[in-house]
């Protein structure tokens, strides 16, 4: 969420009105419901962990150990079980 000045980007006579009930503080606008991006899916992260999850069982699946899955991906003991066994 980045700042943009109200000033900036709004109206005069709506600047205005809003100043009459908050002014000189900050104030969070949401989006619209229904325009909400799910998380990771502007960056790419979401897909760049699903296909690291779909590496790591086709790695497990093919024989490689809990271990050295740890090692290789930076990840705890749980976290690789959760995704060879659980999805």
């Amino acid at each position: 969420m980045k700042y943009i000045n109200a000033t900036e980007v709004l109206p005069l006579d709506l600047l205005s009105e809003i100043q009459k009930y908050i002014a000189g503080e900050v104030l969070y606008i949401p989006q619209p419901k229904g325009l909400k991006n799910s998380w990771g899916s502007r960056s790419g992260a979401r897909q760049e962990i699903i296909n690291r999850n779909k590496q790591i069982k086709s790695e497990k699946e093919d024989g490689r150990s809990i271990e050295e899955l740890m090692m290789k991906y930076n990840l705890s003991y749980d976290t690789i079980k959760k995704i060879v066994y659980l999805k």
